[in-house]
């Protein structure tokens, strides 16, 4: 088998093999090692790299397997880590000048949990500066160029591991979400990004505990594949009061849902998130096409309150807990993004807070009316098809202005605040022959169910014209694209030394 056709294999396929030595570990890591090589320089998703340690977990478990012994879930498969997830040993920058040149000397709980599950760590993958906003670029690595034309945005903040997954680069890539961090780049980029019920899988790095806004999550290239990652991930841990104890093995693989029986719920806009002319035609014409695969589809009208406002106030607050530090000592090496989130929130008021946190509760409980008659919602993922990485975000829509730099991120953030788990799914393409991905909702703590339902359709996707996963050009990407370097404006320190530095919470 070639380098090229094993890299292409999926993550339970890799994990399979290893399992029946039909493939090395050793092998797998240095396919992998090849394709970065080559394609890396064309969209810049891969950072900092621990290529000699992952040579030398790839070799133990090689021999691990050829003794026979009890392989754990991802056994072998080489693994990207966001950047904003501290890695032992391996630079972990968030993106931020203030922090390229910061080693940990310690793993984080997730990160942890995936190395425990066998996963032998290849690298980082590119963020925004702290994970703020859904253009993957900062000034420390550069930007990263989506993987089906690298002169567009992949999304973010997950931007890295998305692309790293849809290039073939790395089997295996974790993400976070908060406004959209999974679901956006995934959709961007032709694979799956899954956001979990808050407390599946423990948070270490949020800085407000009770908050369940921010989640860690997987993605894949599939949903098998996402379940694989997602099942190592979950579980309580004491550094998160939502975390809470359950078995991750009971999500290793997507649970039996038949299709047939179900009754969804669709939307173009959630009821008043901006989404342009050609993602509502696109979100028609994808319903049509699957309509038949279900018990019952219908189009309906939805009144989510005031969710954007909401959603204002939540996200402020959660910056002031974070960056109040940094903004005070030197406020000029944070991004304008992290700033400006700083500043709204610095100038609310504990009424505002409340009000917010009354009105997220009633957006809760009225997203759950929804699944009195229905099994699933879905809708678009992201409101525009993808833009130019230079633009930092889109400003108006259908001739109206947006009201700030992430309002175009509704879709994704409005079912943040009712904390239903919620997957990007890839299907098909948009009006401009780019990824489209449906956005599937389930039940509150419906993450089973989701991801049952979400791998059914999948499968299903495969034989109808123009739903399938659509797969980028590898060959157009063996050409560099020195344009998203050209902003950095720190660059890292490669040969910087472990530290027990802070840790800052990012989205």
């Amino acid at each position: 088998m070639s380098n090229e056709e094993l890299v292409s294999l999926s993550t339970v396929e890799l994990r399979r093999r290893i399992g029946t030595k039909e493939i090395s570990p050793v092998e797998l890591l240095e396919a992998c090692l090849e394709r970065i090589e080559e394609v890396n320089p064309a969209v810049n998703a891969v950072t900092a790299m621990s290529v000699k340690r992952a040579r030398k977990e790839a070799k133990a478990a090689e021999t691990a397997a050829r003794r026979g012994e009890a392989l754990p879930l991802l056994h072998g498969l080489p693994t990207g880590i966001k950047d904003l997830e501290e890695t032992k040993d391996l630079l972990t920058t968030y993106g931020s000048p203030l922090y390229r040149d910061f080693v940990p000397s310690w793993d984080n709980v997730m990160v942890g949990r995936v190395r425990a599950a066998g996963a032998v760590v290849v690298g980082k993958t590119n963020v925004p500066e702290f994970g703020a906003g859904a253009n993957s670029r900062n000034p420390v690595w550069g930007a990263t160029g989506n993987p089906f034309n690298p002169l567009l945005n992949p999304g973010g903040s997950s931007g890295g591991s998305a692309v790293a997954l849809a290039t073939d680069m790395l089997p295996v890539c974790t993400g976070s979400d908060t406004g959209g961090s999974l679901r956006i780049p995934a959709a961007m980029c032709g694979v799956v990004g899954f956001r979990p019920s808050p407390g599946m899988v423990a948070v270490e790095r949020r800085s407000m505990g009770w908050t369940p806004i921010s989640v860690l999550g997987p993605m894949g290239r599939t949903v098998a594949d996402t379940c694989l990652l997602y099942a190592t991930q979950i579980g309580q841990h004491d550094t998160d009061p939502l975390s809470f104890p359950i078995e991750g093995d009971a999500f290793a693989e997507p649970w039996p849902v038949d299709l047939g029986s179900l009754s969804v719920a669709w939307t173009e806009d959630f009821g008043g998130v901006p989404v342009e002319k050609g993602i509502r035609s696109t979100m028609r014409a994808k319903m049509k096409a699957m309509k038949h695969l279900f018990r019952r589809v219908d189009e309906v009208k939805m009144d989510l309150g005031e969710a954007d406002k909401c959603f204002d106030v939540v996200r402020a607050v959660n910056f002031v807990a974070r960056y109040s530090d940094a903004y005070k000592k030197n406020k000029e090496l944070l991004g304008p993004n992290i700033r400006a989130n700083y500043e709204i929130g610095a100038n609310m008021t504990l009424a505002d807070f409340a009000w917010a946190h009354a009105e997220q509760t009633r957006i809760f409980r009225k997203f759950q009316e929804l699944y009195r008659d229905y099994d699933l919602v879905m809708g678009p993922t992201v409101g525009v098809t993808p833009f130019p990485w230079k633009q930092l975000y889109v400003e108006t829509m259908e001739g109206q202005k947006l009201r700030n730099y992430y309002h175009w991120l509704a879709p994704t953030y409005w079912i943040t605040l009712a904390t239903n788990p919620a997957i990007a799914l890839p299907c098909g393409l948009d009006h401009k022959e780019m990824p489209f991905g449906l956005q599937v909702i389930g039940r509150f703590r419906g993450d089973g169910e989701v991801l049952g339902a979400a791998h059914a359709m999948e499968q299903a996707f495969k034989h109808i014209p123009g739903l399938a996963r659509p797969l980028p050009d590898i060959a157009r990407l063996r050409k560099p694209t020195p344009e998203l370097k050209s902003i950095v404006t720190h660059p890292p320190k490669l040969n910087a030394r472990p530290t027990r530095g802070p840790a800052p919470g990012a989205l």
